[in-house]
């Protein structure tokens, strides 16, 4: 196989954004559709909003085998010219955009960007993981002890050499071997020379998609993925399914873990998937909508506009507008070209922060009492902010009003996640969070609130909750093994 890469060091996507969960990562895989690579290249482009520091891509040619490219930086930057296209040949690939959720957070090498890849007795595959490895330390101990040598820092390489050691006779079977010894989430994208393979946790923590496009198939985390290329939606990857999918199209499903209830990551809805994408037989961008309506019944406030936190607040404060009556408007314009910094970033530049990302539409804005919608407060860096910046254009009142509970523990399922301690949530209570932001008034939805939204008409069941809330909830799912090893204590469900 090949490697190209460039190098990292003055690269980030957004230098000020450091108050918003990091998405996890995207995955996407087809086969029997002609040409793989242009076709992955194109997936990762619509999944960049779940990984902004690198991408990789894999493929098979009968005639030139294996062959792959890892990169730093958009897949618009990296994966778009002639020349990366015509060194990945071959009609079955699988690609991946990664934010760092394990491994050198900061200072990713590029040994660490996946898909990664194994050769083994029956031959080449190649894997892309999107999720996370609860137990990957012990993992990591064990296989270095039985004399496996990892290349990366990354949880996800675990799986390789799980397969490496399994003695099933092919791809497939020596997969099943690995991630029955997995705890975690994990929805996965594999390849061989001849079969594109898909396979979610027990739980459905993460979201795969199966679509079809002419006389072949494509995997990917969101639908948004398949539409770009063309591809029609077929169905969800049911949580413990594996399907097997041939050049020739033909689709074999496996179940090869115990069933359980699952219990799909209930902030997809919220923040990590693209509005555009659908989850679980719904539109994300209605779902979010929703949430607003739901908010504004639980928080209502007297006040002249309703603003949201571009973008990711912005369906959120359309349905809190239909619900409450207080008319719409776009108070804050986002600079959409932000990405790299033009200039090095200085102090001074440093100090401007969410300005050079965010500006006041001051002439909608002056004389007003705001009611600021966004998505959720983590540090409340950005929040505080975002006030100032209102105050400062003339409005006489700021309302702050959260399209999810309070984040108040940290996520171990493949969401970068600060460390409890430095949650806003997680140290304060409501009112003193309120107090610390500086504004009027603060209100969350509450997690039954949120179950409503989502569609769980009674909210959520606190003995049978239907989604992965942790993060709102300190309910675990899956025992975080290595973090319960150094010490984080967490509440049985």
């Amino acid at each position: 196989m090949t490697d190209a890469s460039v190098r990292p060091e003055d690269w980030h996507a957004h230098p000020f954004d450091d108050d918003k969960l990091r998405e996890e990562c995207g995955v996407f895989g087809v086969v029997g559709a002609g040409e793989a690579a242009p076709l992955v290249a194109l997936g990762l482009h619509a999944l960049q909003h779940r990984g902004q520091e690198a991408g990789g891509i894999v493929v098979h040619d009968p005639q030139a085998g294996f062959n792959s490219v890892r990169r730093f930086g958009y897949v618009r930057d990296t994966f778009t010219s002639q020349d990366v296209m015509d060194r990945l040949p071959g009609g079955v690939g699988i690609g991946h955009v990664r934010y760092s959720t394990t491994g050198s957070k900061g200072q990713t090498a590029i040994r660490d960007v996946q898909p990664f890849f194994g050769e083994f007795a029956m031959g080449g595959a190649a894997v892309a993981h999107n999720g996370n490895i609860t137990n990957a330390d012990a993992l990591r101990k064990d296989l270095i002890g039985r004399g496996s040598i990892f290349q990366s820092s990354s949880d996800s390489e675990c799986i390789i050499h799980l397969m490496a050691r399994s003695m099933g006779p092919n791809i497939p079977e020596r997969m099943k071997d690995a991630l029955r010894r997995v705890e975690g989430a994990f929805s996965i994208v594999a390849m061989t020379r001849t079969k594109l393979i898909g396979c979610r946790d027990p739980l459905g923590v993460r979201p795969l998609v199966l679509g079809r496009i002419g006389d072949g198939y494509a995997l990917a985390s969101e639908t948004c993925a398949l539409d770009i290329i063309g591809a029609e939606f077929l169905r969800e990857i049911e949580p413990g399914e594996m399907v097997v999918i041939t050049e020739a199209g033909e689709i074999a499903s496996h179940r090869p873990f115990e069933q359980r209830r699952p219990r799909f990551c209930i902030f997809e809805h919220v923040y990590f998937s693209r509005p555009d994408s659908i989850l679980g037989g719904r539109s994300v961008y209605e779902t979010r909508e929703a949430i607003g309506k739901e908010l504004a019944k639980e928080a209502p406030v007297e006040a002249d506009l309703v603003c949201p936190v571009p973008d990711s607040g912005t369906p959120a404060a359309i349905g809190y507008s239909l619900q409450s009556g207080i008319p719409y408007g776009m108070g804050i314009i986002r600079n959409q070209y932000v990405g790299r910094t033009f200039i090095e970033p200085t102090e001074q530049i440093r100090n401007m922060g969410v300005r050079l990302k965010l500006n006041v539409n001051r002439a909608l804005i002056r004389g007003k009492r705001v009611v600021l919608v966004d998505d959720s407060v983590v540090r409340g860096t950005t929040s505080r902010k975002i006030k100032e910046m209102i105050l400062d254009a003339g409005a006489e009142e700021v309302h702050f009003r959260i399209a999810s509970p309070p984040t108040a523990w940290p996520c171990f399922y493949g969401v970068d996640t600060p460390q409890r301690e430095k949650l806003l949530a997680a140290t304060m209570s409501a009112d003193e969070m309120r107090e610390h932001l500086g504004v009027d008034s603060l209100k969350f939805i509450t997690l039954d609130g949120l179950y409503r939204a989502v569609g769980e008409a009674r909210g959520r069941d606190p003995n049978a909750p239907q989604y992965c809330d942790a993060c709102f909830s300190g309910a675990y799912p899956v025992a975080p093994s290595d973090q319960i090893a150094k010490g984080f204590e967490v509440a049985a469900e």
